[in-house]
Formats: C-alpha cells, structure tokens, sequence
C-alpha cells in the first residue's frame, strides 16, 4: 500500500474536493427534481382543462385528439425528465460512497500529462468545463485495463491516441474515506483483488469495474465480432463481464440503442434475480431477461403438457444414479442435433408435394369446410413458393369462403331465433358494436324489419368470429399430425443419419404426440416445423442477446434461437466443464468454433477468481483437462472431506458444520445435492434444525442464508460455503457425474466441505495433500 504523507494528504484533499462538487449538483438536482414534481402533479391535475373536446365534426374530432396528443407528450416529457433526474441522483449518491477507484497519469504524444481518475460514471466540475471522473466505459479509460505504466494508447472514433503511462493507482474509497491506495504495474494489483475477493457472497451479483481484469476487458468492449464466444473456467468472472459489456454497449451506443433492445437469455429465474442489480448499480436500465422455456412455454403451453429441462435432467440423474444407463440418450442426442434439423427441412421439400394434415372446419357443430378440400386447395398452388407462403394463400381463401358461409348462414332460420332470443345486456352489446361499425342511426334502429336484419347479422358475425380467429392463428393445420408424419413408415427417409433405435424413437414419440405431452428434446423442433410452416415468429428490434451458461442449449436450439433474432449481435457464455444436461454429454456444444463453421470470435477465460487457491487446485482435479485451470492466489483452508456411516452422524456432522461455518461470519451456505429427490432427503434431515430454505423449482429467488438445492438450480450463483451433501451418489461416479460435482464443488467462494456416507471412487483420483480427510467424531 502507498502511503507517502504527502500523496496520501494530496489524494485526500481532492476527495474532498470531489465530495463537494457531489454535493452542489445534488442539490443543483434536488432543486429541478422539485420543480418537475410540482409541474407533474399540476399537470395530471389539469390535464382535461387544457384539452379542447368536441367530436361534432370531423376537424374537431381532429382538433380534440391533436390537443389530448400534445398535452399527453407534455406530460410524458416532463415525467421522462423526473425520471432522468432521480437516476442521476441515484447516481450521484453511490459516487459519494466512492466517487472513482484508479488513476492514470498519461502524457499524450505532443501534449502535456493528464491525471485521469477513473470511476462508475463521468463527473464534470461545477462550470462543466472538464472532467473530474472518467466513466470507465470512456475510450481514455480504457489504458486503465489494457496497459501497465509505458507506452500505451487508446481508440476514439477520430484515430488511435499515443502515449505514455506514467503512474498507475487503485484506490479503496469507503463511505466517502480513502482506506487504501496501491500503485500497481499491472491492472489489478494482488492487494486490492485480495481485498474484494475476500469479501462475503451476497444475494445479488456486484459490479466489477474496480477489477476488470485485461482479458475480461477484451470481452467487455469487443464491437466488431457478430458472434462472440467466451469459454470461461468456474469463477473466471464470465457473467460479471456479460454484465459490464451490455453497460458498455448501452454507454458506447447510447444514441443508437436502449436497454429494451438487449436481451439475456438465462439459465433460470433464480439466476435472474442473482443478476439484476448489476445495471442499475451502474446507472443503466435493465435489459430485458428470458429463459428460453418461458417462450417455449407461451408458444406451446395451450396445445401440450411440456416437459422442463429440469425435469428431464431429473429423469436423467434418476437412471444414472441406479445404474441403469443414460435416459432416452440417444433420442436426446439426435433430436438435439443439427442432423435432425436438416431432417426437418428434408421433410418439408416432401411436404411441399404431399403430406400436409389440416383439420375440419365446423360451424355450430357442423363440418363447412373440410380437411381434405383445404389440402386440395394448398396442393392446387404452386410447389415452388415457400410453404409459408402457400399457407398464407390458403388462409386467405379460407378467410373469403367463411365470408360466403357467413352470408348463407344469415338467411337460415336459426340467426333469427336466435336473435330473439338475446338477453337485455346482449341486446345492448349489439346496439352499441353495430353503432361503432356505422350500420345504422340510432332514429332507424326502431323499424323491426331493419332491426331483426341487423341482430340476424350480428348474431351470426359474433359466431363466425371465432372461427375466423382459429383460421387467423393458423389452426387449420394440424401441426400435431404434420409433425408425427416423420415418425410414420410412410415418411420416406433418404441420407439421414438415423440412430440404431430409430423404430423405438417413432413409437415413443407417435405416443407422446397422442398423449399431447411433449419432451425437452421435441420441443425446439417441433417450434421450427410450425414456424416453417405458418411463418417465422422473428424480433427484428433486439440488436444484442446473450446466453448465459451456453453449454446448456443444443445446437438445434441455438440455431433457432438466431433465427428469431435476425439483426442481433451474439455473445455466447459458458464453460464447457459444466455442461450437465443431457443432449451435451460426449457431444460438441455451442462454445465449440467448428459447430460456428469459423464465423465466430472465441475468448477463453482460464483464470478462476472466485474460490480460494485450495478449492480451485482441488476441483480442477475432478477434471480430465483440469491442469489449463488457473488459480488466483488467494489462501484459504483446505477442503474437507467428512465420512459418515449413518444417517444420524451426518445429521449431527452437518448440522455442527454449517453451525461452525455461520460462527465464521459466512452468511450464504449451499448444501448441494445431486437431485431434487436428494435435496428432499437433505432438507427432511437437516433443514428444520438449521432453518434453511428448500429451493425446489427454478422460479424461486435467491437469498442470504442456509440453503439446500440440487446443482443444476446453483449453476452460475457463489456462495459463501459449500456443502455436497453426498459425492459418494453413485451418480457422480459416471460419465459426466464428474461435471456435477465439479460444477457443485466450484460454487465456494471461501469453504468446501464435501461428506461421503459410503467409498468414493471419484475422489481417489485426487492427491491426499489437496484435502483434509475429518472424522465426526472430531466435531
């Protein structure tokens, strides 16, 4: 740490100096927030006394929506200011924690040295005439990261800037006081990385620009690649650049773009929460986040029982923990498969002759127009425009024949009893739809014959609506039957690398399609076909989306994934020692360069940050290619291996545990357990005595505390310690049971506890000197 009296007293004062710039624009702020509240208020108040209503003619009408348009956008401009203001407050306050973290002194080719400080955000001084604070988004800062002292240079949209580093300082600035000061040759000196790595895990994931280190740097402000991939080793500090690099993006193109067009993909709701106070903090709105089951959900909820992810890892570890083997892998591996993709579209070429399945459809119970004259219509048009275009024609006709029917069926008797026999609220309905659609004034309504016209028109219009609402939603096409006309021996299968079960994958999933249940593996397929069909469902307003923790999709989902997001930019996260699920075992995942065909930009992160070196030199062990693993060297104890023989001596050794862990000050402790069926077992064992928390579904949030979860529900989340309840599951033993207990084993940031009840084969492999073997009799 430096600490020359003289640069200590200096760096001090300018604080202060900093402070009380803070302090008269917030109160600069405070005076307009004010203002603009008053006026808000006044506004919303007279809103309808500044409007001029009058609907008697045409030009009023004009008149009165021109008038309630303006004073509306008034009001919207003034709100957007408030909103303005209370963020830059917001800002402002979190400045005045810590106003900046690093300086540089750099003496541009031809100019003089500048002392550039760097923080979360800009600061002008009162005049606004130069910069007190830099944004650490801003090109200059970019050196911060990028260089050690020497020669050195940044970007800006005019050239490449030259020059020389002569001095480079981090700072640690705590509730407005200087607590340490370090100058560092490189970008983070081991000191101040100690320090915030050594802090306690919280409930929510914190900004890292005080610590970005240079290869995170190269992620965070990377423009020109479409397709970025970024494997990165547990803890490297993946998704915190994820995070910095959407702020970067927002900041860099901040007259182009909004947070509304950035969309993260993550791996569930729980890790949603975990992340979402990262933007904010950095005075950023918060992008829009999905998974992508929640838009499979609201694609296909209505039409079938699915299938979650989870619940088909469930059925997985399930079989592999009693040994009888892999659950339907090889119908996951191929229908996950870029192979089966190109089946699909093989299969459509066949549909565009034959094959296409419609339904009836019926008007009050009767068939008007019917399955086989719709499929005669589609065959009749041109095979050689696209079938979504065929379909759209065939809506079309559809559309006219029910107009025809529409009139039939207003001549028939049944409209005109059924016309009188409305009730008074539906009587009212009608007299006030058909007023708004002009059929008549309200001096004619009077005349029976006109009347009992109109209510016959009505009647049958509201009951032809709905079926022209099926037509409009593409229910014609039975996409149930065209999709299980692959898995018929009808279907004609050429050059397909068909599976050696392929009879048993018909037959499951002939079942599964008349059973309306849908599996993981069937899901993203059967969307494409439907979409082939009816039309691609695109976004064209999302310019950036990223995936967090990729190896978990299939190669089929993220092909469909880019094509309903045709105008965006990719950035792929994850690290392939995690890739858990099922169609990803012995297979290529989605961070693999070969799988983009050479049109992607990769970045690897193999430096771990978040454990202590002990725990990362433990569980790189659990790996095959472990050795490429880095670990950053911050002490801590070594891991503990706890042996129990019954039940009752692992509830006692647990519970002493987790006790001793909370005695340390550690506030988040993980008990994680290879299933749902074993957290189950684990919180019936343990969960009342230590007041924890069951997390059994993946749309829980996280929080501080005592919590027992399967792995898969703790993927992308630190905690404080970790206890594995069991690593002696025999579902650890088998291939790519190591990637589970690794994956569980790198969720510790400070403490690794790991109890076997029976031998462990998957932990012989790993050098005695690694870990400490403890008895429960020593608690």
């Amino acid at each position: 740490m430096t600490r020359d009296g003289n640069e200590w007293s200096v760096e001090r004062s300018r604080i202060a100096d900093v402070l009380k710039v803070i302090e008269t624009k917030k109160e600069q702020l405070l005076l307009n927030t004010t203002s603009l509240k008053e006026d808000i208020i006044d506004l919303r108040k007279k809103f309808w006394d500044d409007v001029t209503v009058n609907f008697d003619e045409v030009d009023d009408a004009v008149e009165t929506y021109a008038s309630i348009k303006q004073q509306s956008e008034l009001l919207s401009e003034r709100e957007r200011s408030h909103g303005h203001y209370h963020k830059n407050k917001q800002l402002l306050e979190r400045m005045e924690k810590s106003p900046y973290f690093g300086r540089i002194d750099f003496e541009e080719e031809g100019e003089g040295e500048e002392q550039i400080y760097i923080g979360v955000s800009s600061l002008m001084d009162e005049k606004e005439e130069y910069f007190l604070v830099y944004d650490w988004r801003a090109p200059v800062s970019s050196m911060y990261y990028d260089f050690e002292p020497g020669p050195a240079h940044y970007l800006t949209p005019s050239g490449t800037v030259k020059g020389e580093i002569e001095l480079k300082r981090q700072f640690v600035i705590e509730n407005s006081q200087l607590a340490g000061m370090f100058n560092t040759g490189i970008t983070i000196g081991d000191s101040l990385l100690q320090k915030v790595l050594g802090d306690r895990a919280s409930s929510q994931m914190k900004s890292i620009v005080a610590t970005i280190q240079k290869e995170q740097n190269a992620i965070i402000r990377n423009e020109s690649s479409r397709l970025l991939l970024v494997q990165g080793v547990a803890g490297s500090g993946k998704t915190s650049a994820a995070m910095q690099r959407v702020a970067y993006l927002l900041y860099r193109y901040r007259k182009q773009i909004g947070a509304d067009q950035i969309l993260l993909f993550s791996p569930n709701q729980m890790f949603s929460s975990y992340v979402a106070a990262v933007l904010p903090e950095l005075g950023e709105e918060p992008m829009q986040q999905s998974t992508f089951q929640e838009y499979v959900s609201k694609r296909l909820d209505s039409e079938f029982t699915l299938q979650t992810p989870f619940e088909q890892l469930e059925a997985s570890l399930a079989t592999k923990a009693s040994g009888a083997g892999p659950y339907n892998q090889e119908t996951v591996d191929f229908k996950s498969s870029v192979y089966y993709k190109e089946m699909i579209d093989h299969y459509l070429t066949q549909l565009s002759t034959n094959g296409m399945k419609f339904r009836n459809l019926k008007f009050r119970g009767e068939v008007v127009i019917t399955a086989e004259e719709i499929k005669e219509y589609f065959y009749q048009l041109d095979p050689s425009m696209k079938m979504a275009n065929r379909v759209d024609l065939v809506k079309d006709w559809l559309f006219s024949e029910l107009k025809r029917i529409e009139k039939e069926e207003q001549a028939k008797d049944w409209a005109e009893e059924e016309a009188g026999l409305l009730s008074k609220e539906e009587y009212h309905q009608a007299f006030q739809q058909l007023e708004r659609g002009h059929n008549f004034d309200e001096e004619t309504f009077d005349d029976f014959e006109k009347e009992e016209w109109l209510l016959r028109n009505w009647v049958v219009k509201r009951r032809i609506d709905s079926l022209r609402r099926k037509v409009a939603d593409y229910q014609f096409i039975h996409i149930r039957k065209v999709y299980g006309g692959m898995f018929h021996d009808s279907y004609s299968i050429q050059n397909q690398k068909l599976p050696k079960s392929w009879e048993i994958i018909c037959n499951r999933t002939l079942r599964n399609l008349q059973q309306r249940y849908l599996p993981v593996e069937d899901q993203t397929p059967y969307l494409y076909l439907k979409d082939q069909l009816e039309g691609k469902k695109v976004n064209t307003s999302i310019r950036y989306v990223f995936m967090d923790e990729a190896q978990d999709y299939s190669i089929f989902q993220f092909l469909y994934i880019k094509e309903l997001f045709p105008h965006a930019q990719f950035t792929l996260l994850g690290d392939k020692h995690q890739a858990i699920y099922s169609h990803n075992h012995g297979q290529k995942t989605i961070l693999d360069e070969q799988v983009h065909e050479g049109k992607a930009t990769k970045m690897e992160l193999s430096r771990s940050y978040r454990s202590t070196k002990p725990i990362v030199d433990f569980t790189k062990c659990l790996l095959k290619d472990g050795a490429e693993i880095e670990a950053f060297n911050r002490d801590g104890q070594l891991p503990r291996v706890w042996k129990t023989e019954r039940n009752t001596e692992a509830k006692k050794a647990i519970i002493d545990v987790v006790r001793s862990r909370q005695k340390e000050g550690h506030k988040t402790i993980a008990i994680l357990c290879y299933s749902l069926e074993e957290s189950k077992l684990a919180y019936e064992l343990v969960g009342e005595e230590l007041d924890a928390a069951l997390i059994y579904k993946e749309t829980q949030s996280f929080q501080e505390g005592v919590l027992i979860l399967p792995v898969y529900l703790a993927k992308g989340i630190e905690f404080d310690g970790v206890v594995v309840y069991n690593a002696a599951n025999p579902g650890y033993q088998f291939e790519g049971g190591h990637l589970m207990l690794y994956t569980a084993c790198t969720r510790a940031m400070h403490e690794l506890d790991i109890f076997i009840h029976n031998n462990c084969p998957i932990l012989s492999g790993i050098p005695v000197e690694l870990y400490m073997k403890k008895e429960t009799a020593a608690l």
